[in-house]
C-alpha cells in the first residue's frame, strides 16, 4: 500500500514538471543531456519530464546599461564620460535566440564583453580629436560608435537602439581654464558691441553736426544775399530820390549842391542821436565840407552813369 503511494506521488510529480509556463518577455531554451533541442514561446509549454531541460531563459526585453569612463584626446587631455547604453535581442527567430543563449557563458560575461567595446570605441574616436572639439563633435561620436559596434553585437544576436553621451566632463584645470575662455570670448564681444554703438552713435552725431552746419551755411548764405539786395535796392531808391530832387531843383533854378549840403547835415545829425559812445572824426571846417559834398556830387553822377548804362544794354537787347 505504501509503495503505492509512492508510485502515485512520483507519477503525479513527473506529470507537473511535464508543464512548464514562460513569462512573457523571455524564451525558454530546451537542452536534452546537454545538447539543445528547441525554444519554448511564452505561455504554457509541455516537455518531456526528465529529459529536456531549460537551460535558460533568454529576456527579448530592452536592456540598459550605464557606462562610467575615461578617455584621452590627442593633445593629452582626459575626458570623462557617463553614457547610457540601450540595446535588445535582434528577433525572435529560432537561430537568433539560439546564438544569444550560448555565444557567452553567462550575462556577466556579455555585459562586460558590451562594456568593453563601447568603451573601446569611444577611446578610439577621442584619440584622434584634440579637447577643444570633443564637446562639438557629440553627435559624431554617437554616430561613429553605433557604426563600429553593430556589426560586433549583431554577431552576438543584439543591436544598438540607442547610445546616450548624458555627461563629458575635463580636469577640473581645463574646466577653469575653458570657462576662462568663454568669459573673455564674451568679454571680446561685448566689447566689440559698445565699440560700434559707440561709432554709430558718433557717427550719427558728426551727420546731424554737419547737416547743422550746411543748414546754417544755407540759411546765412540766403541771409547775405538778402541783405546784399536790401542795401542795393537802399541805394537804388536814394539815386532815384536824390534824381528827382536834382530834377526839380534844377526846374526851379536852385543848385543841386544843396541836397548834397543837406544829407551832409542830416548825416552829421544821425551821428550825434544814434551814436553810442563811439568817436566819429569829422572836418567841420568849411573846406571840409565843400569836399564831402564835391564827392558826393561825383559819387551821385557816377551812379547816373552806370544806371545810364545798363537802360541803354537793355534797349540794345
Amino acid at each position: 500500500m505504501y509503495a503505492s503511494y509512492i508510485l502515485l506521488a512520483l507519477i503525479l510529480i513527473i506529470l507537473f514538471s511535464s508543464f512548464v509556463t514562460v513569462q512573457q518577455g523571455f524564451i525558454a531554451v530546451i537542452t536534452v543531456f546537454g545538447k539543445y533541442r528547441r525554444i519554448l514561446a511564452p505561455g504554457l509549454n509541455f516537455k518531456l519530464p526528465l529529459i529536456e531541460q531549460i537551460y535558460k531563459r533568454v529576456s527579448i526585453q530592452n536592456r540598459s546599461v550605464e557606462l562610467d569612463f575615461q578617455a584621452v584626446t590627442i593633445d593629452q587631455a582626459n575626458v570623462y564620460f557617463k553614457a547610457m547604453l540601450l540595446y535588445a535581442v535582434i528577433d525572435q527567430k529560432e537561430e537568433t535566440i539560439v546564438n544569444v543563449a550560448f555565444k557567452f557563458v553567462d550575462d556577466r560575461s556579455l555585459m562586460q564583453a558590451l562594456i568593453r567595446t563601447v568603451e573601446g570605441s569611444i577611446r578610439g574616436f577621442v584619440a584622434t580629436k584634440k579637447q577643444a572639439e570633443i564637446l562639438s563633435l557629440r553627435r559624431d561620436l554617437v554616430e561613429d560608435v553605433k557604426q563600429h559596434i553593430d556589426h560586433t553585437l549583431e554577431s552576438w544576436g543584439y543591436h544598438l537602439i540607442d547610445l546616450q553621451l548624458n555627461d563629458i566632463t575635463f580636469d577640473e584645470a581645463i574646466m577653469t581654464s575653458m570657462s576662462r575662455v568663454v568669459a573673455s570670448n564674451n568679454l571680446k564681444a561685448a566689447a566689440e558691441n559698445e565699440g560700434q554703438a559707440l561709432l554709430i552713435t558718433k557717427t550719427k552725431a558728426a551727420e546731424a553736426e554737419g547737416n547743422a552746419i550746411k543748414i546754417s551755411a544755407s540759411a546765412e548764405r540766403e541771409a547775405a544775399q538778402l541783405r546784399g539786395q536790401g542795401v542795393a535796392l537802399f541805394r537804388e531808391e536814394v539815386a532815384k530820390g536824390m534824381s528827382n530832387a536834382a530834377k526839380e531843383m534844377q526846374q526851379v533854378n536852385l543848385d543841386a549842391s544843396m541836397i548834397m549840403f543837406s544829407m551832409w547835415t542830416e548825416a552829421i545829425k544821425n551821428f550825434a542821436e544814434a551814436g553810442e559812445g563811439n568817436v566819429i572824426f569829422i572836418d567841420g571846417s568849411p573846406d571840409g565840407m565843400q569836399k564831402s559834398v564835391r564827392q558826393l556830387m561825383a559819387m551821385s553822377q557816377l551812379d547816373g552813369i552806370e544806371r545810364e548804362k545798363e537802360n541803354g544794354k537793355k534797349l540794345d537787347k
